[in-house]
């Protein structure tokens, strides 16, 4: 099974979100990961959409959104030629001994400390789903309070 991030270009009006979504409920196809905001026009929105599946099923949602009436392109963001990125936010319990080992960590991730408190620490850290990743199996011997990902956003490279 293969996964693709597709960066869909759609008009900013009420209801796209739910007309794109819809078509893949329709049809019976998860989403893996989905992130929206206004573009520099504030005419259009950009969706990056992460999908799973075999070639068949990604060529056949990526012609189906393409046909949407609100949909203005369809790309998708191949690694060797876009960059892509996503956000987390996570909020670890700490004593003052276990926040020196945490920020040396976050460190070395180049992570931002967001929050300082008593017994925790929040970290906001952006990067590839690998970098994370690693990031995140540092911290399985700390105690996660909270965790919240963006889900993936990506723009292709270059002037296309």
């Amino acid at each position: 099974m293969n996964k693709k991030v597709l960066s869909v270009l759609v008009d900013n009006t009420s209801g796209v979100l739910n007309r794109v979504a819809g078509l893949f409920s329709r049809r019976g196809y998860n989403i893996d990961s989905l992130t929206v905001g206004e573009t520099e026009n504030p005419l259009y929105s950009r969706m990056t959409i992460v999908v799973a599946g075999d070639d068949a099923i990604l060529e056949q949602i990526v012609k189906q959104i393409s046909k949407l009436e609100d949909v203005k392109r369809v790309d998708v963001l191949e690694p060797s030629s876009s960059v892509s990125r996503e956000l987390i936010l996570v909020k670890i319990q700490v004593d003052a001994i276990q926040r020196q080992q945490v920020m040396a960590v976050t460190e070395i991730f180049r992570a931002n400390i967001v929050d300082v408190a008593k017994d925790s620490i929040m970290i906001e850290i952006t990067g590839s789903q690998s970098k994370l990743s690693a990031f995140l199996s540092l911290l399985e011997d700390y105690k996660i309070l909270e965790l919240v990902r963006t889900g993936i956003t990506g723009l292709a490279r270059g002037e296309k």
